[in-house]
């Protein structure tokens, strides 16, 4: 009996628990899955390949036949590279079924040995995209149901930072040894 290895690729910026939940669901469905993050130049991308790579294998380290890697140019001669035969996707509404199908035929027109395999994500998780949480997250919203764990903490630590920039990092207060925040009088005409 033939083992399935599946990509499932996308930008992944950031990942959120759509992709989670693809992930899960289609790890009991391929002998092996690939999540396959896309390099693209073309794109200016909140995290860096690096940052989207560590997120993902934290977020699937429970999943033995899952692993991560990055590709750049087809996705279908990615593929073929690593000896995968099929293609996991996520449809979340009708709007994105007109576009992945476009994808699926164009790929199989490429590698006709390579199909495509969609999947909708569970109904929690129906409206979620990466560009919605990082529009939430830079406004400040609550994104704590919408990412893992470690992927809400990196999105905090880069807005974060990302706030203190637009406002211009105000510097930080200086505090005595016994706690208290603020300098005397005699203590400021002396730094100045």
């Amino acid at each position: 009996m033939k083992r399935i290895k599946a990509i499932y690729p996308g930008s992944f910026d950031p990942p959120t628990n759509g992709h989670l939940d693809l992930i899960e669901r289609g790890s009991k469905i391929f002998d092996e899955l690939v999540v396959a993050i896309l390099r693209n130049p073309e794109k200016d991308p909140l995290f860096s390949v690096a940052d989207r790579r560590k997120m993902l294998e934290a977020m699937t380290s429970d999943f033995e036949n899952v692993s991560v890697d990055t590709f750049d140019g087809l996705t279908v001669d990615y593929a073929l590279r690593i000896e995968a035969r099929a293609i996991l996707r996520g449809i979340r509404a009708v709007s994105d079924y007109e576009y992945e199908l476009q994808m699926a035929l164009m790929n199989r027109k490429l590698q006709p040995g390579l199909e495509t395999v969609f999947m909708m994500p569970a109904e929690k998780y129906s409206y979620l995209s990466s560009r919605l949480v990082r529009e939430v997250a830079q406004l400040g919203g609550n994104i704590d149901c919408l990412v893992p764990e470690v992927v809400g903490q990196k999105l905090r630590e880069k807005m974060d930072v990302a706030h203190k920039f637009e406002n211009g990092a105000q510097p930080t207060e200086k505090t005595h040894s016994d706690g208290r925040g603020k300098s005397s009088r005699k203590e400021t005409k002396k730094r100045l």
